[in-house]
């Protein structure tokens, strides 16, 4: 997925690695290809700028416990 950075999250209050909810702010340059019939596709999309508002856990809620982990890495 474009713009995704390449990391994990995991909750050190329960220990969740798998559900999260991420707020995420992004600024894009996107090229739209519209049929003559007007349906859109989005063909070419970059992301200029991405910024993490908030992270909360899934499973116990804490948003002041979730650390990022770097892909690859035990978790």
């Amino acid at each position: 997925m474009a713009g995704v950075a390449h990391l994990r999250y995991r909750c050190a209050a329960c220990g969740n690695v798998t559900r999260f909810d991420v707020t995420v702010t992004r600024r894009t340059r996107s090229f739209y290809h519209f049929t003559v019939g007007g349906d859109l596709t989005i063909e070419e999309e970059e992301v200029l700028s991405e910024q993490v508002e908030q992270i909360s856990c899934r499973w116990c809620g804490s948003g002041h416990a979730v650390e990022s982990v770097p892909e690859g890495s035990e978790v």
